[in-house]
């Protein structure tokens, strides 16, 4: 299964040809990849929630309003957890977050281009991977890119699965992937942080310098 072709400059990610493909019991990718030029890292999920839970006019990548990642980012590059929120309309400003990423150099796609959901919720542990992502074909379109980034449990352990890695790398830390290098021959690495999710256990202060280390392991803010 080839990927879906990337959006970076598109006005719209969603994916239109998936969403006419999904059915009940297999459900396609809503959004094409988002891949900046020049993007450093890469943000592996495992897969968007059902679009009932998005927030209003907000079609792209962390799309649920509980969920905090838009706030860390918010948080860590200008100092304003509130930065990417609207809060009268509870979404986030699409605009200046693609603008962000474009300009930093944050890509994002998930772990699976089609899943069976095996509840009627959120909750990663309750897919069921029918299509994994080509993660070679993403890295391929990014030569200068330094890490994937996961966050969950789930995608973390999708990654692995598919790249045909040993282990896990523990929460804020990472691990070299053998199997991927970039444009200049230098090994990926792979980056687990903190899931942005509410339901994670740790306080808001701790992911938030669990994301801007890094961030700043990377280069994309300054230590």
């Amino acid at each position: 299964m080839s990927l879906p072709e990337s959006s970076a400059f598109s006005a719209s990610w969603l994916n239109l040809e998936h969403l006419a493909q999904s059915t009940p019991e297999c459900e396609w990718h809503p959004l094409r990849p988002f891949l900046p030029e020049g993007a450093r890292v890469l943000f592996l999920g495992s897969f968007p929630p059902q679009r009932k839970r998005w927030a209003p006019g907000f079609d792209f990548y962390y799309p649920n309003y509980i969920n905090d990642h838009w706030r860390l980012e918010g948080e860590v590059f200008y100092g304003d957890r509130l930065h990417f929120v609207d809060e009268e309309h509870r979404t986030f400003c699409l605009p200046d977050i693609v603008a962000h990423c474009q300009s930093h150099g944050i890509a994002f796609f998930d772990t699976s281009l089609a899943v069976r959901r095996l509840h009627d919720n959120a909750s990663d542990k309750f897919l069921e991977v029918v299509v994994p992502t080509d993660i070679p074909a993403l890295v391929r379109q990014l030569p200068r890119l330094r890490a994937i980034v996961v966050t969950g449990e789930k995608a973390a352990q999708t990654l692995v699965t598919t790249l045909g890695m040993e282990q896990l790398p523990a929460v804020g830390s990472s691990l070299p992937i053998p199997v991927l290098c970039n444009a200049e021959g230098a090994p990926l690495e792979l980056y687990r942080l903190p899931s942005s999710s509410r339901a994670y256990p740790l306080a808001y202060p701790l992911k938030a310098a669990a994301y801007r280390a890094m961030f700043e392991r990377y280069g994309l803010i300054e230590p």
